[in-house]
């Protein structure tokens, strides 16, 4: 997820791909992640301010919009069908500075996941994804887990990710959209996997890793941290709150199946400035935040997810972020907060496009 503001615990140095700087992550090591929580002293007072917050304004759905609209940037009409079977290895001769926090996401080495038909459009700002609509209402229970059993917690994880390819298969598929569901590497300390340690050397998010369309995980970490990092645990006592950091990783896997995340490679690779590569890595996060948002509600009646936890689910949101003084990879609090309401409020596939959003919603 976004970087927080971290509590007491000063930022650690990192080699995987963290919230450090788009491509310093991006190009560092595959070891990569997506979220550094960093929860700092001015919490509360960010929390109520963020809350407030309206979420984005995209235009009414309009099928031709998305058929016919040029797009330069995302080259719509490329199928992810058509691209050679593996990304370039050659690296931008600009790399920016590694920043101490861990990136969720690697670059794919792989194309996703064939589209079933040669109408499937894998651009960023028209993807075949967006007119998918709502995901249905399931029947999804968190049940009592404690978040500090490796068992409870890996069973909570797998089972709710279940319920995520339930919720996705269907509504992607209707679009002509291939499904496959991603896999799962779910460790009570830490192992090794294709994009690199989990978690990362001194964090304690999860990372989705597009190489081998994996999540992994490290339920010692999510509970109670590494480190300087404080684990989801020490931050928000419901489980719910690591959940929602999971259909973050797992919205990074349904950019990777739609071609999402192949033209957003693409596009990082073409821009030429390191403020252009970290726009592009912010509006794939918040991207990602927002799908989370959609699922966290689609299950709000059965997970449950009350009124009460609604409100601390916006207000964990409104502490994740990019540090200040850091690159901004993952966008501002109140930008991350912003999202996850959208997916909340909004609940519908074209409402997460980060890419035709305003700057201001993606800083």
């Amino acid at each position: 997820m976004p970087p927080p503001q971290q509590w007491q615990r000063p930022p650690q140095k990192k080699s995987g791909m963290g919230v450090a700087g788009v491509l310093g992550a991006v190009f560092g090591s595959l070891a990569a992640l997506f979220v550094l929580l960093v929860i700092g002293i001015a919490v509360i007072g960010n929390a109520s301010s963020s809350e407030t917050s309206t979420p984005v304004a995209i235009p009414t759905y309009d099928p031709d919009e998305y058929e016919h609209t040029p797009d330069p940037s995302d080259r719509p009409t490329e199928r992810s069908s058509d691209r050679p079977t593996e990304q370039p290895t050659e690296r931008p001769t600009e790399r920016p500075t590694e920043r101490p926090t861990q990136r969720p996401t690697q670059r794919p080495t792989t194309r996703p996941t064939t589209p079933a038909r040669v109408s499937v459009n894998t651009s960023l700002r028209n993807n075949t994804m967006y007119r998918a609509g709502s995901l249905p209402r399931l029947n999804c229970r968190g049940g009592n887990v404690n978040q500090f059993n490796h068992g409870q917690l890996k069973a909570l994880i797998l089972k709710t990710g279940r319920c995520m390819d339930k919720a996705w298969q269907p509504i992607l598929e209707k679009q002509g959209i291939r499904f496959r569901p991603p896999n799962y590497a779910i460790a009570s300390r830490k192992g090794r996997g294709a994009c690199g340690d989990y978690p990362s050397p001194g964090s304690m998010v999860p990372y989705y890793c597009p190489r081998n369309s994996t999540i992994y995980a490290s339920t010692s970490a999510l509970a109670s941290g590494v480190g300087n990092a404080p684990g989801y645990g020490e931050i928000i006592s419901w489980h719910g709150g690591t959940i929602s950091m999971m259909a973050h990783e797992y919205g990074h896997h349904v950019q990777n199946i739609t071609g999402l995340m192949n033209s957003w490679w693409s596009s990082t690779l073409e821009s030429s400035s390191q403020s252009g590569k970290l726009a592009l890595s912010r509006r794939l996060e918040l991207q990602a935040t927002c799908f989370a948002g959609m699922w966290m509600r689609s299950v709000a009646s059965s997970y449950p997810v009350n009124t009460a936890q609604r409100s601390r689910l916006f207000w964990f949101y409104g502490q994740v972020g990019d540090w200040p003084g850091r690159p901004r990879d993952h966008g501002k609090p109140a930008n991350n907060n912003l999202w996850f309401r959208q997916g909340w409020e909004k609940s519908k596939t074209y409402q997460c496009n980060t890419w035709l959003a305003s700057s201001s919603t993606v800083s």
